[in-house]
């Protein structure tokens, strides 16, 4: 018998959805978000041969990488994403317009359940800006789009939060 997917709900048997999900960028909630890239991480194989057994090629763990994340905002008046991607290079304050205390912010996703209650928590460490979008391309012949800025993020890694526990549904 399978282990169970769900241990404090047991009657439950489907996954949680990946619309229900909320971003927190320095302990402040991002407004509007409508997308966000997956979380991914890549080690490297590196390959070697023993001289003593010069016909077996061997696998071991190299470096690993962790993907740029992209998060994407409707258009408002929320100021978050230009606020952090400021921090990291502002044009107006010219070549030294970086701010080395705050340009690094840790991020934190959360995986709702279907009654928007916090079931998987992740952090992204030592997170910076290094795309930015303000305006979406315009189109006056397209009356069905919604504007979308987006930034583009670079990070240290994501570690799951084990304090985040099952809730329980009813």
């Amino acid at each position: 018998m399978p282990a169970p997917m769900f241990p404090a709900n047991a009657h439950r048997y489907d996954p949680y959805r990946t619309f229900k999900f909320q971003v927190v960028i320095g302990g402040q909630t991002v407004a509007g978000l409508s997308k966000m890239g997956a979380l991914k991480r890549t080690t490297e194989a590196v390959k070697w041969r023993n001289a003593g057994d010069p016909s077996y090629q061997r696998n071991m763990p190299g470096g690993t990488t962790h993907e740029q994340v992209v998060l994407e905002q409707g258009l408002s008046h929320d100021p978050v994403f230009e606020e952090w991607a400021n921090a990291v290079n502002n044009v107006a304050d010219g070549d030294a317009g970086m701010s080395l205390v705050n340009y690094r912010r840790d991020v934190v996703v959360n995986v709702l359940n279907l009654q928007g209650t916090p079931a998987i928590t992740y952090q992204l460490r030592r997170a910076w800006v290094s795309e930015f979008q303000a305006l979406p391309e315009f189109d006056a012949n397209n009356m069905n789009t919604v504007g979308i800025q987006m930034i583009t993020i670079q990070h240290e890694g994501f570690v799951r939060d084990a304090g985040t526990a099952e809730p329980a549904e009813s």
